[in-house]
């Protein structure tokens, strides 16, 4: 099992890694481009980007596989791979008939829609005429990523991860040719180039997904929209499970409305968004991925030690690769704020003419500050995508239901109350975002001890104290390192994005040396990893 997980894992951790370095080099772009405070196009594009990429997340990377995998799987185990096919044909005709209606509801009132996602951007009219064009031109993206949902679930259920993990990085190249290719005109005519390179990156996803499906011999037939007794269970079970697996998502959209009160503050969230997204997506949401058809499997076979054994392992192993990220987040955060979004990018943007980048030193320091506050609930964040699958595999989603609704509540009362708070003003959403995590992860790890469910072993009682041991000695090192920036960056040419890379880099070399020497991870764990499974 643990070679089938980490196998897994890399596959998927592989492409994520390719999808956010790539993702990495799209915002620096479209930060140094059009900034982030000081435009309105930079608050009208994140906004209007927000919805459609809050589904992409609930569809593509979890929630809505959620329901749809353990079903499937059941319908492969149980019965056979004809009636796998047709559940999820028929899945996929009320899917997309569904969708297509609310995209164009969406696209007819697309200022109603604007006022949910940002009701403080009525004060500007232009940045409101801003967010609905580019809302309108991007929403279609939806209805695409639904499907590509559909069509990742079947493959992930068959342990094909490729084409899956790999769609992602259509996305950051189109928005990355958008960037290049516009870069020198006029601001609001390079935020409606990146608003047509969503969408388009969605066809291109889908098609991707059509093709990996066909090679799996799952090429799916569109079939008239029925409510069958599939889609019935599906929706009895999926509508609680969306919840539940997107709240951070919905938490995330409630807190744009509330920033969006505050001039430049969607720009400086999403921008510390996409960054702490880097260790989400390639630990958690990749686990996630593996990890519910793996469990699901093991519930439907009647193994629940091997369940709990996968469910120990995941926590050790996301504790391992995830920790570390969220120390150097908090203790590097302007740094590493300033070294992407105005020394990298100013660098890049040379090639398009020398101009500087148009991300401010403002900018950095309230980018970096709510990047510090999501990085406190990034250990949260992950194990959601851990602990939820122990639920979703036994088909039980109203449990996470109702500990989401609970954190959707604390989120929105914390931001609200912080809010008008002049030490948080728009910190006050990442914090609540960060505590209303924390809460859910709580309540879920409860309740699966209690069930008997989840109890930690004795190998992650003993490493995971290893682990934060490791943490606390990279933390000292970036600390010290950074108090000698300037002197590294003097003899870096000057850049001083390179003496933060390189801080970063020797930062990951003592955090590997250190955990070796307290004992957090072994190299013979994964020796016998790679071994073939008997």
């Amino acid at each position: 099992m643990s070679g089938n997980l980490l196998k897994s894992l890399a596959t998927v951790s592989g492409m994520t890694m390719a999808s956010r370095v790539l993702g990495f080099v799209r915002q620096v772009l479209i930060a140094g481009v059009i900034g982030a405070g000081g435009n309105p196009v930079a608050d009208a594009f994140w906004a209007a980007f927000r919805l459609p990429n809050m589904f992409r997340r609930l569809f593509a990377e979890g929630a809505f596989q959620a329901a749809f995998v353990p079903l499937f799987q059941g319908k492969l185990i149980q019965e056979d791979k004809e009636a796998a096919r047709r559940f999820a044909e028929e899945v996929m005709a009320a899917l997309f008939f569904i969708l297509a209606a609310l995209t164009a509801i969406v696209e007819i009132f697309a200022p109603l829609f604007v006022n949910l996602i940002a009701t403080g951007f009525q004060e500007d009219p232009e940045k409101f005429a801003l967010t609905t064009l580019y809302l309108r031109i991007m929403f279609p993206y939806l209805a695409c990523m639904s499907i590509v949902g559909l069509l990742s679930g079947v493959l992930n259920s068959l342990d094909k991860f490729a084409a899956y993990a790999g769609a992602p990085l259509i996305l950051n190249i189109c928005q990355i040719v958008a960037i290049a290719v516009y870069a020198d005109s006029e601001i609001h005519i390079t935020g409606e180039a990146l608003s047509w390179a969503t969408m388009v990156s969605g066809v291109l996803q889908l098609a991707l997904l059509v093709w990996g499906a066909h090679r799996q011999g799952y090429l799916l037939k569109w079939r008239v929209p029925q409510m069958t007794d599939g889609v019935k269970r599906l929706l009895r079970l999926g509508t609680p499970g969306f919840i539940s697996a997107g709240a951070i998502q919905i938490n995330i959209i409630i807190g744009t409305n509330i920033a969006s009160r505050e001039p430049g503050a969607v720009s400086w969230l999403m921008n510390a968004d996409q960054l702490y997204q880097l260790p989400l997506s390639v630990v958690g949401i990749a686990l996630g991925a593996v990890l519910l058809p793996m469990l699901s499997r093991r519930v439907k076979e009647g193994d629940e030690k091997g369940a709990a054994h996968a469910l120990n392992r995941s926590i050790e192993l996301s504790a391992f690769l995830t920790l570390p990220a969220t120390a150097a987040f908090i203790v590097m955060a302007s740094p590493i704020c300033d070294a992407l979004f105005r020394g990298l990018a100013t660098d890049a943007l040379g090639v398009f003419g020398g101009r500087s980048s148009a991300f401010t030193l403002e900018d950095v320091s309230k980018t970096g500050a709510a990047l510090a506050f999501y990085s406190f609930g990034l250990p949260a964040f992950v194990w959601h995508k851990v602990f939820s699958p122990a639920f979703f595999a036994r088909e039980d989603t109203k449990t996470p239901m109702n500990y989401a609704l609970i954190s959707i509540a604390i989120n929105i009362v914390v931001a609200l109350a912080l809010f008008p708070i002049p030490a948080f003003g728009f910190l006050a959403v990442a914090f609540a975002t960060s505590l209303a995590a924390w809460v859910q992860i709580v309540m879920l790890a409860g309740t699966l001890h209690r069930r008997g469910l989840f109890k930690p072993d004795p190998r992650l009682m003993s490493r995971f104290p290893r682990i934060v041991g490791a943490c606390l000695a990279m933390s000292a090192f970036l600390w010290f390192s950074l108090q000698h920036r300037e002197t590294l960056a003097s003899i870096l040419f000057g850049r001083d994005w390179l003496a933060v890379v390189l801080i970063s880099g020797l930062g990951a070399g003592v955090y590997a040396a250190a955990s070796l020497g307290l004992g957090a991870i072994r190299i013979s764990d994964y020796k016998a990893y790679a071994r073939p499974r008997p």
